[in-house]
């Protein structure tokens, strides 16, 4: 298999040491990180780019070689990539979908039944010697999910796959997308008005763009349940995260499960890493073993597809 193949970011991946880049083609060349004014250097005489959630703006891929013809986003979200410089110089970008299905939306369920058990509070009290919950009785709330209603925005195939464990643990679903599907025994494809102000639980699967930054804000906040839980596997700026913040502080939301934010890592003295309401998760969505090895086996199928002149995958501007 030829064509020159470079990863910028391999260390995003390959954490653990236990992926083998050198599958991908016979002329790879890895780094582990790359800074922005490294990139240019690195993709010289490269006819094949890797990346994952590396930052590529329009005013770094128009200065791209004539040997760049492939850029693959190692992941589902390519919002890191500016699409029409791409095109514009005959780029063809393609991400790889659905590799990671269901370890995000068990990440997903996870949040939601952990935040509806005060699980970060109970392990907090053990952490500090505190087993009153063990000797006096139960000192956290601890609610049934089942008979509660769920919101998911976004039904794409994590969203599909959350709303299948939820109808098994017998909830109640309400879902906003721009495609709504056919209707189902308790599930409603209805107005993100109603998600709002209607769930318990609020579940974000929708991609990153201009319309959706921030389609958690001060109002739709305001909107929600007081009791009400916000859960966010996909993009962080999803979240309008200040905003979040106040209203966990004060009492306008029951909690949130973010395995994403608004800025990944965040600051060591976020105010989200000590609010006892919030779990954190350091977007490991995607990060499971078998995950990665399912995003390596199908990063080469991309990259064979591409030289067999058929490419698979290509996203496009919308």
């Amino acid at each position: 298999m030829a064509g020159k193949t470079v990863v910028l970011n391999g260390d995003k991946i390959n954490f653990d040491g236990k992926m083998d880049y050198t599958c991908l083609s016979e002329q790879v060349t890895v780094y582990g990180c790359s800074q922005q004014e490294e990139i240019l250097e690195r993709v010289q005489d490269q006819e094949i780019v890797i990346t994952k959630e590396l930052p590529l703006p329009a005013s770094l891929l128009s200065r791209f070689p004539p040997s760049v013809k492939l850029i693959c986003e190692a992941g589902t979200g390519y919002n890191n990539i500016h699409l029409p410089t791409a095109a514009a110089k005959g780029i063809t970008v393609c991400n790889v979908p659905a590799y990671s299905t269901q370890r995000v939306a068990h990440t997903a369920i996870m949040l939601l039944l952990n935040l509806s058990s005060s699980m970060g509070r109970q392990l907090a009290m053990l952490n500090r010697g505190d087993q009153s919950n063990f000797t006096g009785g139960l000192q956290v709330e601890h609610r049934e999910v089942n008979g509660k209603t769920l919101g998911v925005i976004g039904a794409g195939t994590i969203g599909k796959e959350v709303i299948k464990i939820a109808l098994v643990l017998g909830m109640e679903v309400l879902v906003y997308t721009r495609t709504p599907g056919p209707e189902q025994r308790h599930v409603r494809y209805t107005t993100l008005e109603q998600v709002l102000t209607q769930s318990d639980y609020l579940s974000l699967h929708c991609p990153l763009t201009d319309e959706t930054r921030h389609i958690i804000n001060y109002n739709a906040l305001k909107k929600m349940k007081p009791s009400a839980f916000l859960i966010n596997t996909a993009r962080g700026p999803l979240v309008d995260q200040k905003a979040l913040e106040q209203a966990l502080l004060e009492g306008r939301l029951a909690g949130a499960g973010l395995d994403v934010q608004e800025q990944e890592p965040l600051p060591e003295d976020s105010l989200l890493y000590r609010l006892d309401n919030v779990i954190l998760t350091p977007h490991m969505g995607w990060k499971g073993l078998e995950t990665r090895m399912r995003l390596m086996k199908m990063l080469k199928e991309n990259i064979m597809a591409y030289l067999l002149g058929a490419p698979i995958h290509v996203v496009s501007e919308e």
